[in-house]
Protein backbone atom coordinates (compact mmCIF):
# COMPACT_ATOMS: atom_id res chain seq x y z
CA UNK A 1 0.00 0.00 0.00
CA UNK A 2 1.60 3.32 -0.77
CA UNK A 3 1.54 6.94 0.92
CA UNK A 4 -2.01 9.09 -0.52
CA UNK A 5 0.00 12.09 -0.22
CA UNK A 6 2.37 12.38 -2.85
CA UNK A 7 4.33 13.99 -4.95
CA UNK A 8 5.48 12.44 -8.02
CA UNK A 9 5.38 9.43 -6.84
CA UNK A 10 7.34 9.84 -3.90
CA UNK A 11 5.28 9.95 -0.09
CA UNK A 12 5.59 13.58 0.83
CA UNK A 13 5.76 13.24 4.69
CA UNK A 14 9.38 11.82 4.40
CA UNK A 15 10.00 14.86 2.66
CA UNK A 16 8.60 17.24 4.91
CA UNK A 17 10.14 15.57 8.11
CA UNK A 18 13.79 17.07 7.46
CA UNK A 19 11.80 20.61 7.32
CA UNK A 20 11.35 20.38 11.22
CA UNK A 21 14.35 18.16 11.94
CA UNK A 22 16.83 21.12 10.28
CA UNK A 23 15.16 23.58 11.67
CA UNK A 24 15.39 21.59 15.67
CA UNK A 25 19.36 21.66 14.69
CA UNK A 26 19.56 25.06 13.45
CA UNK A 27 17.81 26.40 16.33
CA UNK A 28 20.48 24.33 18.90
CA UNK A 29 23.39 25.50 16.89
CA UNK A 30 22.08 29.18 17.44
CA UNK A 31 21.55 28.40 21.09
CA UNK A 32 24.85 26.71 21.34
CA UNK A 33 26.74 29.98 20.22
CA UNK A 34 24.64 31.98 22.03
CA UNK A 35 25.70 29.99 25.41
CA UNK A 36 29.19 30.15 24.36
CA UNK A 37 29.14 33.91 24.47
CA UNK A 38 28.19 34.75 20.42
CA UNK A 39 26.24 38.24 19.82
CA UNK A 40 22.66 38.54 22.16
CA UNK A 41 20.63 37.91 18.66
CA UNK A 42 21.69 34.65 18.28
CA UNK A 43 19.70 33.41 21.05
CA UNK A 44 16.70 35.19 19.17
CA UNK A 45 17.09 33.50 16.32
CA UNK A 46 17.50 30.42 18.29
CA UNK A 47 13.90 30.93 19.26
CA UNK A 48 11.96 31.99 16.27
CA UNK A 49 13.59 28.99 14.76
CA UNK A 50 12.43 26.64 16.82
CA UNK A 51 8.66 28.28 16.23
CA UNK A 52 9.46 28.11 12.50
CA UNK A 53 10.27 24.12 13.73
CA UNK A 54 7.19 23.74 15.70
CA UNK A 55 4.52 24.76 12.46
CA UNK A 56 6.66 22.69 10.14
CA UNK A 57 6.09 19.65 12.79
CA UNK A 58 2.12 19.98 13.19
CA UNK A 59 1.95 20.26 9.48
CA UNK A 60 4.41 17.29 9.20
CA UNK A 61 2.01 15.32 11.48
CA UNK A 62 -1.35 16.21 9.78
CA UNK A 63 0.66 14.77 6.70
CA UNK A 64 1.48 11.84 8.98
CA UNK A 65 -1.74 11.23 10.33
CA UNK A 66 -3.19 10.80 6.84
CA UNK A 67 -0.57 8.37 5.52
CA UNK A 68 -1.15 6.38 8.58
CA UNK A 69 -5.05 5.59 8.10
CA UNK A 70 -4.07 3.38 4.83
CA UNK A 71 -1.18 1.62 6.81
CA UNK A 72 -2.16 -2.39 6.84
CA UNK A 73 -2.16 -3.19 10.50
CA UNK A 74 1.19 -5.04 10.50
CA UNK A 75 4.51 -4.14 11.58
CA UNK A 76 4.81 -1.21 8.84
CA UNK A 77 1.62 0.36 11.14
CA UNK A 78 3.30 -0.24 14.39
CA UNK A 79 6.58 1.28 13.10
CA UNK A 80 4.28 3.97 11.50
CA UNK A 81 2.62 4.92 14.88
CA UNK A 82 5.96 4.75 16.84
CA UNK A 83 7.48 6.97 13.91
CA UNK A 84 4.50 9.57 14.64
CA UNK A 85 5.10 9.59 18.22
CA UNK A 86 8.43 9.88 18.42
CA UNK A 87 8.41 12.88 16.16
CA UNK A 88 5.08 14.35 18.38
CA UNK A 89 7.70 13.42 21.34
CA UNK A 90 10.31 15.74 20.00
CA UNK A 91 7.75 18.90 19.06
CA UNK A 92 6.79 18.42 22.26
CA UNK A 93 10.19 18.74 23.93
CA UNK A 94 11.22 21.89 22.03
CA UNK A 95 7.70 23.54 22.58
CA UNK A 96 9.29 22.89 26.48
CA UNK A 97 12.10 24.45 25.60
CA UNK A 98 10.11 27.42 24.37
CA UNK A 99 8.71 27.79 27.43
CA UNK A 100 11.48 27.81 29.02
CA UNK A 101 12.98 30.66 27.35
CA UNK A 102 10.05 32.62 27.78
CA UNK A 103 11.08 34.31 31.07
CA UNK A 104 14.56 35.06 30.10
CA UNK A 105 14.94 38.53 28.75
CA UNK A 106 15.57 38.40 24.84
CA UNK A 107 14.99 34.97 24.73
CA UNK A 108 18.21 33.75 25.26
CA UNK A 109 19.85 30.78 25.59
CA UNK A 110 20.37 28.81 28.93
CA UNK A 111 22.18 26.07 30.01
CA UNK A 112 18.69 23.77 30.84
CA UNK A 113 17.24 24.59 27.42
CA UNK A 114 20.39 23.44 25.63
CA UNK A 115 19.68 20.11 27.50
CA UNK A 116 16.34 19.78 26.59
CA UNK A 117 17.58 21.02 23.44
CA UNK A 118 19.70 18.06 22.76
CA UNK A 119 17.33 15.20 23.98
CA UNK A 120 15.18 16.17 21.40
CA UNK A 121 17.46 16.17 18.76
CA UNK A 122 18.63 12.50 20.28
CA UNK A 123 15.05 11.18 20.14
CA UNK A 124 14.42 12.79 16.67
CA UNK A 125 17.54 10.76 15.71
CA UNK A 126 16.04 7.32 16.77
CA UNK A 127 13.18 9.43 14.69
CA UNK A 128 14.96 9.83 11.50
CA UNK A 129 16.09 6.21 11.92
CA UNK A 130 12.42 5.01 12.11
CA UNK A 131 11.60 6.99 8.88
CA UNK A 132 14.02 5.35 6.93
CA UNK A 133 13.12 1.88 8.20
CA UNK A 134 9.30 2.73 7.19
CA UNK A 135 10.19 4.48 4.14
CA UNK A 136 11.81 0.96 2.97
CA UNK A 137 8.50 -0.87 4.72
CA UNK A 138 5.67 1.55 3.13
CA UNK A 139 6.79 2.29 0.04
CA UNK A 140 8.47 -0.34 -2.26
CA UNK A 141 11.85 0.80 -4.63
CA UNK A 142 10.54 2.83 -8.02
CA UNK A 143 13.86 1.31 -9.80
CA UNK A 144 14.89 4.89 -9.96
CA UNK A 145 18.45 5.33 -10.46
CA UNK A 146 20.12 5.61 -6.23
CA UNK A 147 22.94 6.93 -5.55
CA UNK A 148 25.29 8.88 -7.99
CA UNK A 149 23.73 7.62 -10.86
CA UNK A 150 20.87 9.64 -9.94
CA UNK A 151 23.16 12.94 -10.77
CA UNK A 152 23.73 11.41 -14.20
CA UNK A 153 22.13 12.68 -17.70
CA UNK A 154 18.17 12.19 -17.45
CA UNK A 155 16.72 9.46 -19.72
CA UNK A 156 13.98 11.89 -21.49
CA UNK A 157 15.25 15.39 -22.46
CA UNK A 158 12.24 18.29 -21.91
CA UNK A 159 13.79 20.19 -24.91
CA UNK A 160 12.93 17.22 -26.97
CA UNK A 161 16.66 16.71 -28.35
CA UNK A 162 17.01 20.64 -29.17
CA UNK A 163 20.44 20.74 -30.76
CA UNK A 164 21.19 16.94 -31.16
CA UNK A 165 21.37 15.65 -34.53
CA UNK A 166 18.69 12.86 -35.02
CA UNK A 167 19.78 9.48 -36.87
CA UNK A 168 17.44 8.68 -39.80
Amino acid sequence: MQSRLRVHGHPIQPMLVTFPFGLFVCATVFDLADLLGGPVILGLVGYWTTVAALIAAGLTAIAGLVDLWDVPGDRTRRTAVTFNLVNAAVAVLFVFACLIRSGVPEHGATGGLLTVELLGLALGAVGVRLGSTLVRQFDPPTGEPAGFDAFGPPATSVAGGFGRRRAG
